[in-house]
C-alpha cells in the first residue's frame, strides 16, 4: 500500500468493484475479443447506451482492464482478459459472485462487528449458511461457479507444491463439482479419486469427469461432513473447508476425517495462513479481507499455522509439513497411529 494513499482514496475501492463487476456482466471482454473496437460498435454488441459504455471504458482503462487504442477505439489488456469466461486464467464467475452476493454481504459488517454473528444468524436463519444457501439454486449455482474459477487458477500451483506419487487414492472432501480432484488426477496418471460433498453437486461433479476424461479414475459420495466420511483414501484433501467453521465445528470434521483414514493415511489442508504478525503487505491484506469475510458469512475465519497445527493435532493428527502454493499453503498432517 502506497503511504502517499489517504483515506479518502481507501475508500473509495468499492467503486472499482462495481467498474469491474459491470465489465463482466456486460461481456465486454467477450465482446472486445481480440480487436480494438470502437464505443459505438461495443454498445451495439452488448446492448448499452454508447455515451454510458464509453464513461465506463474510460474508467476500465484507469484500472488498467482496457486501454485506448486511438481515436474511439479500446482493447482489452492481459488483465481484462481475465474477465473472459474462456480465458486462462478467469476470474468472470468470481467477479459476479463478488457482485452480487458478497458486496452486499459486506454492507452489514458493521453489524457483525457489533455481535460477532453472521448475517444469516442476525435473520434468525441459523447458524449454517450452506444450508439456507441450498434453498436458492441460483446463489448456488454462483457460488459453485465462483468456487470452481478460484480453484482452477491455483491447481497447477497444488500440484507443485506436492508430491502426490506416494499416493493411490485422494478424496477431496467438500469437493463441490470436482474442479480440484480432477486437476489432481489430471496431473498424476496412476491416481485414483473420490470428490465427496452434498448429493447437489454430484450431476455438475459427474459431468466434469467425463469432459475431461477421468470418469474412469474418480466417482462422486454424496454425504455431510459432520455425519461421517467415506473410507477408501490414503490422501484427504480439503480446500478452503475449514476457514468456514468455528473450531468446535471444524474439530467434528477433522475426527470424521481421521476415522475414514487408515493408519499411515495423510491428510492435506488447503488454506490461507494468516500471519502472526500482519503488515501492509498485499498478501496480508489478502488474508485479513478474508477473515472479515468468514465473520460476515459463514462464521469460520482465517486461521495462523499455529493455530491450524492445534486444530488438528487435538483430533489425532500429527503435523508433517507446509508447502506453498500461491496466496494459499498445504498444511500436511499424517494420522497418529495408536
Amino acid at each position: 500500500m502506497s503511504g502517499s494513499e489517504s483515506i479518502f482514496d481507501l475508500v473509495q475501492s468499492h467503486r472499482i468493484t462495481a467498474v469491474i463487476y459491470a465489465a463482466a456482466k456486460l461481456d465486454l471482454a467477450e465482446a472486445i475479443g481480440h480487436d480494438a473496437r470502437s464505443a459505438a460498435e461495443l454498445a451495439r454488441l452488448v446492448s448499452a447506451d454508447e455515451s454510458a459504455l464509453r464513461r465506463l471504458l474510460v474508467g476500465l482503462t484507469t484500472i488498467g482492464v482496457c486501454n485506448r487504442a486511438g481515436g474511439d477505439r479500446f482493447t482489452i489488456t492481459d488483465l481484462g482478459r481475465q474477465l473472459d469466461r474462456n480465458a486462462n486464467p478467469s476470474f468472470k464467475d468470481w467477479v459476479l459472485f463478488e457482485g452480487e452476493v458478497l458486496a452486499r454481504s459486506w454492507a452489514g459488517l458493521v453489524d457483525s462487528v457489533r455481535s460477532g454473528k453472521t448475517a444469516t444468524e442476525m435473520r434468525g436463519e441459523g447458524h449454517n449458511r450452506y444450508a439456507v444457501m441450498g434453498s436458492s439454486p441460483e446463489l448456488v449455482a454462483r457460488f459453485n461457479a465462483a468456487m470452481v474459477s478460484l480453484t482452477r487458477s491455483l491447481v497447477p500451483k497444488i500440484v507443485q507444491a506436492y508430491d502426490f506419487s506416494t499416493a493411490r487414492v485422494v478424496m477431496d472432501i467438500g469437493g463441490g463439482s470436482g474442479e480440484l480432484i480432477a486437476g489432481v488426477l489430471l496431473h498424476n496418471p496412476n491416481l485414483k479419486g473420490i470428490a465427496f460433498d452434498l448429493a447437489r453437486c454430484e450431476k455438475e461433479a459427474q459431468e466434469h469427469f467425463n469432459r475431461v476424461g477421468i470418469a474412469d479414475r474418480c466417482r462422486f459420495v454424496a454425504g455431510d461432513f459432520f455425519e461421517a466420511v467415506p473410507r477408501g483414501a490414503d490422501t484427504i484433501l480439503m480446500k478452503s473447508i475449514l476457514h468456514n467453521w468455528r473450531d468446535d465445528r471444524s474439530k467434528i470434521i477433522l475426527s470424521k476425517c481421521r476415522d475414514a483414514l487408515a493408519a499411515g493415511g495423510k491428510l492435506i489442508i488447503i488454506e490461507r495462513i494468516m500471519p502472526e504478525l500482519p503488515t501492509t503487505a498485499a498478501q496480508d491484506r489478502e488474508r485479513a479481507m478474508s477473515d472479515l469475510n468468514m465473520l460476515r458469512e459463514p462464521g469460520g475465519l482465517e486461521r495462523t499455522e499455529a493455530q491450524y497445527r492445534t486444530l488438528a493435532e487435538s483430533a489425532g493428527f500429527i503435523f508433517a509439513g507446509l508447502s506453498s502454493a500461491g496466496s494459499f499453503s498445504l498444511i500436511q498432517f499424517d494420522k497418529i497411529t495408536n
